[in-house]
């Protein structure tokens, strides 16, 4: 397992690199998509390989309680299980005890939760969680972490922070397999003092890269913007960086411009699922009259099969009928954006005209509007909410 920079912009942070695991190579900056009980939606593994995936992200949480870490297990491990051949992360699970925190209750020892799907208790442990991951087999796991709403006062985000230091600790003490890398995970919420002392903390013990998490959950984007800035400076030069849940293309060149190397999220999957594409001018929504006639593809110059063989009239009429067929060719356009997206991203970055490539791309991108956003997430944290009442 290793990282090497190969080429940073002079005028940025911007930089491209190789990120080598057991299982393939992977160019950096480099965007993973989730697969978060171990598919990402819709898609087979050969398909993301087509859309230029490198590296695809499960969930530990999710796979723990289905179909249950002994059968992946059984079955000869993540990778295995899942058809997928390249480089794996999984995720420790952390954000999922944020999102369902009515359902979980947090203690140094760990967190005692209920599960979404049926109720039933559990209790998971930082150890726990490296043990389930090592059982995976991903490439890059991470390390157990508390992250708490941004909303939250310093001494809560203070105490959150804190926690996942000492987790942080524990999981590095319990990981026992030398071909997986494990990533801390820098928290502290908004306060820069917080994330300087977690990045301080977690970079004494040496671990094989960073993440930035406790971002973009609805903090204004400028903020999310000078935290990461602020971060960055913390985390060592010869280690990836990874910053979790962003993944709009507005973001993703924001990051990229802080000297992100990795980024994950279900954003650009989620939204084709309702009929969000993204487009060079900003995101589009099929379902709108406008497109009920339309004559050509979503986004003119897009190479994505969606695009090279169907109007965006078609999807409208997909999506309005509710065929299956809408979410899967949404998706390969989405996921084909932004893969693409980062391809040239790197490419410019390597030529030194990454920032002009930037600001051309930024000048026709009409990004949604703050307001828009955190109604899409609060409306999907409720959804989620509903989902489990309706089973337990």
């Amino acid at each position: 397992m290793s990282f090497e920079v190969t080429k940073s912009c002079p005028y940025t942070r911007a930089r491209s690199g190789v990120l080598t695991t057991p299982h393939g190579v992977v160019p950096t900056p480099v965007f993973v998509p989730v697969g978060t009980q171990a598919t990402v939606k819709s898609l087979t593994p050969q398909e993301l390989v087509s859309l230029g995936a490198t590296i695809i992200l499960g969930n530990t949480y999710h796979l723990y309680l289905r179909p249950g870490i002994e059968v992946i297990e059984k079955l000869g491990g993540l990778h295995r299980f899942m058809g997928w051949h390249g480089p794996l992360i999984t995720d420790s699970g952390g954000y999922q005890v944020f999102s369902l925190a009515h359902l979980s209750r947090v203690s140094d020892a760990g967190v005692l939760f209920r599960s979404h799907i049926d109720g039933s208790e559990h209790f998971l442990t930082p150890e726990l969680c490296v043990q389930f991951q090592q059982i995976l087999g991903a490439d890059i796991i991470m390390a157990f972490d508390e992250c708490p709403p941004y909303t939250d006062d310093l001494n809560a985000v203070k105490e959150a922070m804190e926690r996942t230091n000492r987790w942080a600790q524990r999981c590095q003490s319990s990981k026992q397999r030398s071909d997986q890398a494990l990533y801390g995970i820098v928290q502290g919420g908004v306060f820069m003092e917080l994330r300087r002392q977690s990045a301080n903390s977690l970079t004494s013990l040496g671990f094989e890269g960073y993440a930035l998490g406790g971002l973009s959950l609805g903090e204004p984007k400028e903020v999310t913007n000078a935290v990461v800035e602020e971060t960055v400076g913390f985390l060592p030069e010869d280690k990836p960086r990874y910053l979790m849940g962003v993944g709009s293309p507005e973001d993703l060149f924001e990051g990229v411009s802080r000297g992100i190397d990795i980024f994950d999220s279900v954003l650009p999957t989620r939204i084709a699922r309702n009929g969000g594409l993204f487009t060079h001018c900003g995101r589009k929504i099929i379902r709108n009259t406008r497109f009920r006639d339309w004559d050509g593809p979503i986004d003119e110059g897009c190479d994505c099969y969606t695009c090279r063989n169907f109007s965006a009239a078609y999807l409208h009429h997909l999506f309005k009928c509710e065929e299956l067929l809408s979410y899967r060719l949404a998706t390969i356009h989405n996921l084909r954006f932004v893969m693409r997206l980062m391809e040239e991203m790197r490419r410019h970055i390597l030529d030194g005209s990454f920032p002009s490539f930037k600001d051309s791309f930024l000048e026709g991108y009409e990004p949604t509007d703050e307001e828009t956003r955190f109604a899409q997430r609060q409306e999907w944290r409720k959804w989620r909410g509903t989902k489990f009442s309706e089973r337990s």
